[in-house]
């Protein structure tokens, strides 16, 4: 791994994690308010400046803005500061990752990235915050790692030791309290032919309910609900999908059900978890790659491997833009790089390695998270024959009106087949809605089957 540096508060080696490490210290937790932001970045800037100091990111929406919009782009004015191309790709490969790299290679007549100057735009309400400082003091893995407690709303380990803390971090990090949203994917063929698949999702998320108890949490042991029904093509529309994710996974594994239209019945679905195809996904991503990694972590050793300075995606509010139209984003082997943003950014390196008596399609994965939102910002991903095999990309933006940093769009390149599915279209669909009140009775499997048949 290249030029990885690991904080002061961090340990000193890579560590694995089977096992749930103490709380951390009252000295360390004083930090998120000294050297650290409440969610453990580095409120400082990098050596040469190309990484500012944290500031608290975006405090508003722009002006002219109104909930429902899809949202302008703060800044606008920002101009390219330099390209990389497959013709000077070497002289920037300390800050990209394998990935990357394979995909200058792979496309190298027509991949490029367009970086810009480094905005911390992420933010998040000042609850989450002080949730994510109080989480520091108390949080704890269960036995195994398959799950938390003693934590609720923020961060959960803001100061991580472990690669199993840090993607936990990712897996709850704040997206609000619940939302409605329309959008969709496609996976184009390698001429870039493809069909769009609509859904319409609901996500409520009881462990980010401002004033929630981690007491109460690890009773209803419910992190969130998720609910999805294919919109469109006619073939396929009215397929649904319902999850209730859990708090303690050993306590209780991911629960979830599907409605078959054809059926016309809500079916238990125990195998919509880590390598099963994703929904109409043509093969190109796993159910775990969905929102960059979700579910149980147990089949793979996480060890954290440090941080480093990286190029990601991010403000990508040009790719999110309701100006420009799904076929202007699909293009033959990757979407059109003209509307993708590129800034330096400091991650955190997570590397996850099957265990020896599992399964799964990909043998090892390692992340790139952001270090300011903990959202998954790359990863890279092999196969059984230790060759790189995918590259998950996360397109992020900022949601102003809630606030909080999440993919407005993210993209599984598929290195060997030459293709890529690209999740979160919502070009053409209305915005999301942050501010839906959403309630238990929706996330049950009567609900999927009257959702189903609408």
């Amino acid at each position: 791994m290249k030029k990885l540096t690991l904080l002061s508060l961090a340990v000193s080696l890579a560590v694995t994690s089977n096992i749930a490490l103490a709380k951390v210290s009252p000295a360390d937790s004083a930090k998120l308010s000294k050297e650290l932001t409440p969610v453990g970045a580095e409120r400082g800037a990098n050596a040469d400046g190309s990484i500012p100091a944290w500031d608290g990111g975006i405090k508003a929406a722009p002006a002219g803005y109104t909930p429902g919009d899809h949202h302008p782009d703060p800044f606008s004015g920002d101009k390219v500061e330099y390209t990389i191309t497959s013709a000077n790709v070497g002289e920037y490969k300390e800050l990209l990752t394998p990935g990357q790299v394979k995909l200058f290679e792979t496309y190298p007549d027509t991949y490029k990235m367009n970086v810009y100057q480094t905005r911390r735009s992420a933010s998040f309400p000042e609850h989450v915050y002080q949730a994510s400082i109080d989480n520091a003091a108390r949080a704890e893995l269960v036995e195994g790692g398959n799950g938390i407690t003693q934590a609720a709303v923020g961060v959960p380990f803001p100061i991580p030791s472990t690669g199993l803390e840090a993607i936990w971090n990712h897996i709850l990090r704040y997206r609000g309290e619940g939302l409605t949203r329309q959008g969709g994917q496609a996976a184009p063929t390698a001429g870039g032919d493809y069909t769009y698949i609509g859904f319409d999702e609901q996500l409520m998320l009881p462990y980010n309910v401002k004033g929630a108890a981690p007491e109460k949490l690890q009773e209803s042991n419910i992190l969130f609900k998720f609910k999805q029904k294919v919109s469109s093509p006619a073939r396929i529309a009215g397929t649904a999908l319902l999850v209730h994710e859990t708090m303690d996974q050993i306590k209780t594994p991911r629960q979830a059900w599907t409605y078959n239209t054809g059926q016309r019945r809500v079916r238990r679905a125990p195998n919509v978890a880590y390598d099963a195809p994703g929904t109409a996904s043509d093969g190109l991503r796993t159910t775990d790659d969905f929102d960059m990694y979700n579910g149980a972590p147990d089949r793979y050793t996480w060890t954290l491997k440090g941080k480093q300075e990286l190029l990601i995606p991010y403000n990508d509010y040009r790719l999110h833009s309701d100006s420009v139209k799904y076929d202007e984003i699909i293009q033959p082997g990757h979407i059109n790089p003209d509307l993708v943003r590129y800034e330096k950014h400091r991650v955190w390196v997570v590397e996850a390695n099957l265990k020896s008596d599992t399964r799964h399609t990909y043998k090892k994965r390692v992340f790139f998270i952001d270090e300011d939102s903990w959202q998954i910002a790359v990863t890279d991903i092999y196969d059984n024959r230790d060759e790189l095999y995918r590259v998950g990309v996360a397109h992020g933006i900022n949601y102003y009106e809630v606030p909080t940093q999440w993919s407005t769009l993210e993209v599984f390149h598929d290195i060997q087949a030459r293709r890529y599915i690209a999740i979160g279209l919502d070009n053409e669909a209305e915005m999301y809605d942050f501010s839906a009140t959403l309630e238990d009775k929706s996330f049950t499997p009567a609900a999927l089957r009257r959702e189903g048949r609408r």
